[in-house]
C-alpha cells in the first residue's frame, strides 16, 4: 500500500478530522445518545464495539473497535481512541491500539513535524476504517452492561 504524504499536512489533517466527524456521525447516528458502551451490527461481518470513555459538554472520548472474541476483554482491534469536539465538529484519534497517544510519544513540541506526521497517520487510518465500516451498513444499540458487548 503506497503512503499518501500530503504537502500541507496541517490543512489535511483539520479536513481529514472533519471528514472523520461527518463519518461517524453516518455510521452511528446515535453516537451522543450512548452513555457507555454500544455494539454494531451488520449481517456477515465482525462485531464493532463502541465504549464512551468520557463526555464533556464540549467533547467526547469514545473507543471504536472490531470485536474478534466473545469475551470482552481478549481481543479488541483495532481500539481506536478518538476524541470528538462537538463545537468545531471534528474527530481525531488520540491513540490507537499499536501505537500511544501523542503526548506519550513526543515528550518535546519542538518536533512539530514529527507530531503532525503520527497525527496524520493515525487520522488517516481512520478515515479509511470508516469509509470501510460505511459500506457495510451497520446498525449500532446500547448496552447496559459491557460483558454483553461481544455476545
Amino acid at each position: 500500500m503506497g503512503l499518501v504524504n500530503p504537502v500541507n499536512k496541517s490543512i489535511c489533517l483539520e479536513q481529514i478530522c472533519e471528514s472523520n466527524y461527518q463519518k461517524l456521525l453516518r455510521l452511528i447516528p446515535d453516537l451522543f445518545t450512548f452513555k457507555e458502551t454500544a455494539i454494531g451490527l451488520a449481517a456477515h461481518n465482525t462485531m464493532l464495539h463502541l465504549k464512551v470513555i468520557e463526555h464533556t459538554p464540549y467533547t467526547m472520548t469514545v473507543e471504536l473497535s472490531y470485536c474478534f472474541n466473545k469475551n470482552l476483554e481478549e481481543f479488541l482491534e483495532p481500539a481506536v481512541n478518538i476524541r470528538i469536539y462537538l463545537d468545531a465538529q471534528l474527530a481525531e484519534v488520540i491513540s490507537d491500539h499499536a501505537r500511544a497517544s501523542v503526548a506519550q510519544v513526543f515528550k518535546d513540541p519542538g518536533l512539530s513535524r514529527e507530531i503532525m506526521n503520527y497525527k496524520w497517520r493515525l487520522n488517516y487510518f481512520l478515515q479509511k476504517w470508516l469509509d470501510h465500516c460505511l459500506k457495510k451498513d451497520y446498525q449500532f444499540v446500547s448496552l447496559r452492561s459491557p460483558d454483553l458487548a461481544c455476545i
